[in-house]
């Protein structure tokens, strides 16, 4: 069987085209990297307001939740309620666990200057935005940086 390409050569052109479109396109990529072109972030913004809080399971079923600058009670989560408090703070824990981080350390409420409540792990730097659950999930948030401190 004989090669019926053997003598031919590839198109010159062809081979030049398709190194230009290469270069082009790692030059271009990294122009977008290091401009910030067609990425998305979160909007650089100042805290209003801040709280450091620590959660701790009642024997009762309840959390109670403790402002950690003061040591003092905010509030009483009763068994059953603020559903999704404890679902994202479970989340929170799982992640802890993952990686052998006890819960003594504060979790991070935060309303900022844009209007966002975010709440902050900064033992795992995980944060999750709340109005994107929902006004009523952030307000259930909300209240917590805002409840007066409970003398004990």
């Amino acid at each position: 069987m004989s090669d019926p390409f053997r003598n031919q050569t590839f198109p010159k052109a062809a081979l030049i085209g398709a190194a230009a479109l290469v270069l082009f396109t790692m030059v271009a990529s990294f122009a977008a990297r290091s401009g910030g072109w067609g990425t998305t972030g979160e909007p650089v913004s100042q805290p209003l307001a801040q709280r450091d809080l620590r959660f701790e399971d009642r024997k009762d079923g309840g959390v109670e939740v403790i402002d950690v600058v003061t040591h003092r009670q905010v509030a009483v989560l009763a068994p059953g309620t603020n559903v999704f408090i404890r679902g994202a703070l479970r989340g929170f824990a799982r992640a802890r666990r993952a990686q052998d981080i006890g819960p003594e350390l504060a979790f991070r409420l935060t309303h900022w200057a844009d209007g966002r409540l975010t709440i902050e792990d900064p033992a795992t730097e995980r944060a999750i935005d709340l109005g994107a659950f929902g006004i009523t999930n952030a307000t259930a948030f909300a209240t917590l940086l805002t409840a007066p401190e409970q003398v004990q």
